[in-house]
């Protein structure tokens, strides 16, 4: 046979220097930027069951007290695990636990996501009608908000640092109150909650005794009660005092409001969704803020984003949430923006507190950011605006992303009671990370013992191309566990020791096709080149149905098997670099040295020995000889 053309002969420095490239480029970046020790920039994201973590329980609450429809049991769980794995965090575990459960586990000390996560986010825009300090000992009227803003094309605030996007649990569709001018609170439920009516009327009824003749007082009042101009009317108040929040919930806003004993501890602790309904007006205060809102019906709601995301703002000042509305959503908020800015006199819910425009010529109203209980921020409105806005209020990176992200995600259809958050302990896990490392390394150890035993120098190679691809995915790891927020875990230790064998399968058809090129009596150099030609379609088509395989069980699975299929599939990917950048190079390398002519030493056997012996002194090949 002739030898092949020196031109199309094969480089493998290029090849060799291609995979050299690809780990100082790898580990540059996963060295160059990280962060901390160089032990830490080398710590690959591990799970649950490897590092131990934070566990919580969220109890779905219903105003009936029933169980919550499976349907909304599941689409709270699927926005709850959206939210998570929004904020990075791979192999958290959000499953249903009966009929009214869902438990929320992720991996690392670090408790703040799941804390936040179960948050209903139900979002509302709400012209501010009035404001009043929150002082139960003297109350006076204030036209100033606490949290003064200003309006502008992108409707920024300046709220105070302390208003920030952390809300409290809420439920859904919780019947909100109207004022009765008889003096009675009276309750308007959500039509869709019409099981929670009986349940609303009793809790009325037990208000309307306690209060007494306080009730009636409360109707009359056109303002904040001031106990310094009227202490008589405040005294009779103080009823108002042995109310609980959830009493306080179903109470009319004007009396929310005008009661100064109705104070924002109280309000801040009202049962959840208490002003979800944007069909009648609320009152509601700052996280931690000293003022009361009295708030017009909602004309804006969550449902009316297209998407939110948190940024620094373009004009300092911090973090914001960047708002676009959806088609609908920009109409109703140019409305609702047209209407604070002008604060018509003729209309029945005219603004009383207000604040100056830029130019100080006319008065504007303020338009209350309202994220389930409480107000985020209330800016002043000094033009109309459109499509896109953004909420500011003293957040932090953390907490701009957290709102960002509920609002992306939607608000939960049901609101749950968070129980306590139980750290899981990493000490088991750490015996199941030895034990994982342990079997791995006994897996690699076998299969370098096997190919020293039946390869011998070919051995090398398969030793070699295990380390580097050892190396190779202990990066990838990393990388992908900063960038993407893959985490390993049991479950992915499982996939890469399955790893195993696909690699030593693609040795097995390389040499062996090897093999029967030599039989066929090629020289060993001629015949690698003619091995690896006939060995790459196989090669190629075996990763390629484990890569399939392993992308089906990542799409229909869930939970571990995901962990497993992503890295059986990451690992089967390196193999393939490791064939064709190393594995052949290599060959090609040691085909060229006399230990690879020697059947002791090249572990090709008597292989090489028959084809010395079968050499046909013709041009013809000689007959396929037994192998012992």
């Amino acid at each position: 046979m002739a030898p092949p053309q020196k031109g199309g002969q094969m480089r493998p420095s290029r090849y060799l220097f291609a995979l050299g490239t690809i780990f100082v480029v790898l580990f540059g970046i996963v060295i160059g930027f990280g962060s901390g020790s160089l032990g830490d920039r080398l710590h690959p994201r591990l799970g649950l069951d490897l590092v131990g973590g934070s566990t919580m329980t969220l109890v779905a609450t219903t105003l009936d007290g029933s169980p919550p429809s499976a349907e909304n049991l599941e689409q709270a769980r699927q926005i709850i695990e959206n939210r998570v794995n929004g904020f990075g965090v791979a192999e958290a575990e959000v499953v249903t636990e009966g009929n009214d459960h869902i438990v929320i586990s992720a991996p690392g000390n670090d408790d703040t996501v799941i804390r936040n996560v179960g948050q209903p986010a139900q979002l509302r825009f709400r012209k501010v009608i009035n404001t009043t300090n929150d002082d139960p000992g003297t109350v006076t009227p204030s036209a100033t908000p606490s949290a003064s803003a200003s309006g502008s094309p992108s409707a920024t605030a300046s709220p105070k640092p302390s208003a920030t996007a952390t809300p409290k649990p809420t439920a859904t569709a919780t019947p909100s109150a109207t004022a009765n001018p008889s003096g009675s609170a009276t309750a308007t439920p959500n039509p869709s909650a019409s099981a929670s009516a009986d349940r609303i009327a009793k809790l009325r009824e037990s208000v309307l005794k306690k209060l007494g003749g306080a009730a009636a007082v409360s109707a009359q009042l056109q303002g904040p009660a001031d106990k310094a101009t009227d202490p008589t009317t405040y005294a009779q108040l103080e009823v108002f005092r042995e109310l609980t929040p959830d009493e306080v919930s179903v109470l009319p806003a004007n009396i929310q409001f005008n009661v100064p004993q109705v104070t924002c501890d109280i309000l801040n602790k009202r049962t959840p969704g208490s002003i979800d309904d944007p069909a009648v007006e609320a009152v509601a205060c700052e996280d931690t803020g000293n003022t009361k809102f009295l708030l017009d019906k909602a004309q804006v709601q969550g449902t009316d984003i297209d998407t939110a995301n948190a940024q620094l703002s373009q004009q300092g000042g911090g973090w914001v949430v960047n708002l676009i509305f959806n088609g609908e959503g920009a109409e109703k908020w140019t409305a609702l923006t047209r209407e604070a800015y002008n604060n018509d006199e003729s209309l029945p819910n005219k603004c009383i507190a207000t604040q100056p425009d830029r130019t100080g010529a006319k008065q504007v109203c303020m338009v209350a950011v309202v994220l389930d209980n409480e107000v985020v921020t209330a800016p002043s409105i000094n033009e109309v605006l459109s499509t896109q806005s953004e909420i500011s209020g003293g957040f932090t990176k953390e907490s701009a992303s957290l709102l960002a992200q509920q609002l992306k995600f939607g608000a939960l259809p049901l609101s749950f009671v968070p129980g306590n958050v139980f750290n899981i302990s990493a000490t088991l896990g750490t015996e199941y990370l030895q034990a994982g490392l342990l079997a791995a390394g006994v897996g690699m150890l076998l299969v370098i013992v096997y190919a020293f035993f039946y390869y011998r120098l070919l051995g090398l190679v398969i030793t070699l191309s295990l380390l580097l691809s050892a190396l190779l995915t202990f990066g990838m790891l990393v990388l992908l566990g900063r960038s993407i927020g893959f985490t390993l875990t049991l479950a992915g230790i499982a996939g890469f020791i399955v790893s195993l064998g696909v690699a030593a399968d693609s040795f097995v058809i390389y040499f062996e096709r090897l093999k029967d090129e030599i039989r066929e009596g090629r020289s060993p150099r001629s015949a690698v080149p003619r091995a690896w030609l006939r060995a790459r379609r196989t090669i190629i088509t075996a990763n390629a149905v484990t890569f399939l395989a392993a992308l089906v069980l990542w799409i229909v699975g869930v939970g571990s098997v995901k962990g497993f299929a992503f890295a059986l599939g990451l690992a089967t990917l390196l193999d393939l670099i490791i064939v064709f950048l190393f594995r052949h190079p290599m060959m090609t390398l040691l085909a060229r040295t006399p230990a690879f002519l020697s059947p002791r030493v090249s572990g090709l056997g008597r292989v090489l020995h028959h084809a010395t012996e079968d050499t046909p002194t013709t041009g013809s090949r000689s007959a396929r000889p037994k192998e012992a």
